[in-house]
């Protein structure tokens, strides 16, 4: 895609108070994955020659490519200086801003870039990695979508020796496009029984998803208390039954 303006910069080297740049923005738009091309036109109206040197600044400025970063004009001239824009392919839809950033005689001057990604959004989270370990439950949130989410997280819980129990929900901070987050959170399991956790989480969009774990609860030492003496009980009834038995 090649966009049709031309941004005009005048950089003028007058005596006072220096050279004074004209307005600077360009307005772009485009989808994921494409490049878009534009130039930076500058114009010398001085007396003498005027070098330029040109930058890339500010976010996304990894996207914006120069065809040179200095350029030197002849007085009374103008150079075009093309350069392009590679959305990449993963960007959400929404607004992005840039700067090309103009140095000369010690002044730095921004050309604002303002950059519109087209595109449906789709909004996509996945609850993951659900664990459990002493008490706290271990998840991961991950933003699998193109737009960011503002998740709500809720934990459920469901066993033998008691009702359903659903948890205040949780709201974690925003989650960009493609990222994760790995939360903890504290939880008391039961002494004894099995029980189901769900981990559910909600975003705008109609967003849904959950993920579950099982497990199982057994107080391991108060059981071994309760079961030692058994063997030693047993031993003594065995015995006074043979010395019964042998009067």
């Amino acid at each position: 895609m090649r966009a049709a303006l031309a941004l005009v910069l005048a950089l003028a080297a007058p005596p006072e108070p220096g050279w004074q740049p004209g307005r600077a923005y360009v307005y772009l738009e485009g989808s994921p994955g494409m490049v878009l091309e534009d130039r930076v036109s500058v114009t010398n109206p001085g007396t003498k020659a005027l070098t330029v040197d040109l930058r890339a600044g500010r976010s996304p400025a990894s996207w914006i490519a120069l065809a040179g970063e200095k350029v030197t004009i002849p007085a009374r001239t103008r150079a075009d200086v093309p350069f392009t824009v590679t959305v990449p392919a993963n960007t959400p839809p929404g607004e992005q801003t840039g700067t090309i950033t103009a140095s000369a005689g010690g002044r730095d001057e921004p050309i604002r870039i303002h950059l519109r990604v087209s595109g449906p959004k789709v909004p996509a989270l996945t609850v993951e990695d659900v664990s459990v370990s002493g008490g706290s439950v271990h998840y991961t949130l991950v933003n699998r979508g193109n737009t960011p989410l503002s998740p709500r997280v809720t934990l459920r819980t469901d066993g033998l020796f008691g009702a359903p129990v659903a948890r205040q929900p949780r709201e974690p901070a925003p989650l960009p496009p493609a990222q994760r987050v790995s939360l903890t959170e504290r939880w008391d399991p039961p002494v004894l029984g099995r029980v189901d956790l769900r981990v559910e989480a909600t975003a705008g969009g109609g967003v849904h998803t959950e993920s579950t774990v099982s497990q199982t609860f057994v107080p391991w030492p108060a059981l071994l208390l309760l079961l030692l003496p058994a063997p030693a009980a047993l031993w003594l009834g065995r015995r006074r039954s043979s010395r019964a038995g042998g009067c």
